[in-house]
């Protein structure tokens, strides 16, 4: 009997060869001479052996390569790995005559769901030569094939990849509006020319467009008073950097756990520490804390990374935890890191995932919103019936703490 993997393999396989009659503009423009393989490949895991391989194949095609010592971090000193009988794979790699065309990295990552800890694995860096790319699937095959293994992330995923998620049996994320970016311009004629620069327009086209769009967003700005704006019942927040996440955070990672049955990523002071001292990290990472009577009763941590390619300088909202989901205290926090973006240079911060609690308070000081084209989060619980309690939105609390978004420099 042909197994369910190799039927949804056939079907995707049929459908992307239906769609090669022409070639992609893009991977004509980058050189692909065929879409042919020219020899075999086949999958097997990967080794640290493979790195260099590896970060050739990702610089060929426009990814951002890793290091060795992220990789000595993810693999190595991952505090997950201390709770697992047996080790997962690091990733697969496909292997045609010697050469590594294919890559697929499997991130190890401990989470909560009330009384349970389960053991999940974020897909990560997937990339395949252009002609290897309907055999590269069966990297992704490799991915949903592992054992001990509750729960499969995908949450960096292009419309293109989530498909391939669903062909899997991944479903959407069902927190609402997770797709949807929440960001206040901070700087608004730097980021007026940025876009403007997006458009492709001619130099003297450009100028002109950066400078009407920076007056309109500014007008617009104050027009609409789109910042977060302190209030009388402010609370006081202090800066730290991750180094510095001590025994109090353990106190509300506990504490959060006890209100209710929400599936949470493993936020105790080890786990912060590691998911966010990142070797080779061109960007900043800062943590905000709100203490009320001198308990720690929430912080957020924001990421300001460096100039992109498109010439924004983004500031992030990478993790928020709140005891209890308490609006003051986010009100406090989102305050306190809107100041810490401006004093970072950066033109936007961005608000992304988060449940609506936390949400509401940023949409009362009037953020921009743009869309994702299709949802970037998939899950698979191995457990059916763990499967079905999480299509409850109730159930989540996604961020750009899941899965990968935010492990990578």
């Amino acid at each position: 009997m042909v197994s369910i993997e190799k039927k949804i393999l056939t079907a995707i396989l049929t459908m992307i060869r239906a769609r090669r009659a022409a070639p992609a503009a893009k991977e004509r423009d980058l050189g692909a001479r065929s879409l042919v393989p020219a020899a075999p490949a086949v999958v097997r895991e990967a080794q640290f052996s493979d790195f260099t391989a590896v970060t050739e194949l990702k610089r060929r095609w426009g990814l951002v390569p890793d290091s060795l010592e992220n990789w000595e971090r993810l693999w190595r000193c991952n505090p997950a790995l201390g709770r697992m009988k047996s080790g997962l794979p690091i990733g697969w790699v496909l292997e045609a005559q010697g050469q590594v065309v294919g890559y697929l990295g499997n991130i190890s990552l401990p989470y909560r769901y009330g009384d349970r800890t389960l053991i999940a694995v974020a897909a990560s860096g997937l990339v395949v030569e252009p002609e290897y790319r309907a055999v590269g699937l069966s990297l992704i095959a490799a991915y949903y094939r592992q054992k001990s293994v509750d729960l499969y992330l995908t949450s960096t995923a292009i419309e293109a990849v989530g498909k391939i998620a669903r062909a899997f049996k991944s479903d959407p994320l069902p927190q609402e509006d997770y797709e949807t970016v929440l960001f206040w311009v901070l700087r608004p004629h730097p980021f007026a020319r940025a876009v403007a620069k997006k458009l492709n327009l001619r130099p003297s086209l450009a100028h002109l467009a950066a400078m009407l769009g920076s007056l309109a967003v500014g007008t617009d700005k104050i027009v609409q008073r789109r910042w977060p704006r302190r209030s009388s019942t402010a609370l006081a927040v202090t800066e730290i950097s991750v180094k510095e996440i001590g025994d109090d955070f353990q106190a509300l990672w506990t504490e959060k756990l006890s209100e209710g049955p929400r599936l949470l990523a493993d936020r105790s002071p080890a786990a912060l520490r590691w998911h966010f001292e990142i070797p080779g990290d061109r960007g900043t990472t800062r943590v905000l804390c709100c203490h009320e009577s001198g308990i720690l009763s929430g912080y957020a941590v924001i990421r300001n990374d460096s100039n992109q390619s498109d010439g924004l300088r983004r500031s992030l909202i990478a993790d928020l935890l709140v005891r209890q989901d308490d609006p003051q205290v986010v009100s406090a926090l989102l305050i306190a890191a809107y100041d810490v973006a401006k004093r970072a240079g950066s033109h936007i911060l961005e608000v992304l995932g988060f449940p609506h609690s936390v949400r509401r308070v940023c949409f009362q000081w009037n953020p921009y919103v743009r869309k994702y084209p299709s949802c970037p989060f998939y899950y698979k619980a191995a457990d059916p019936t763990l499967h079905k309690a999480l299509s409850d939105s109730s159930a989540w609390y996604a961020s750009p703490f899941d899965g990968d978004a935010t492990l990578m420099p």
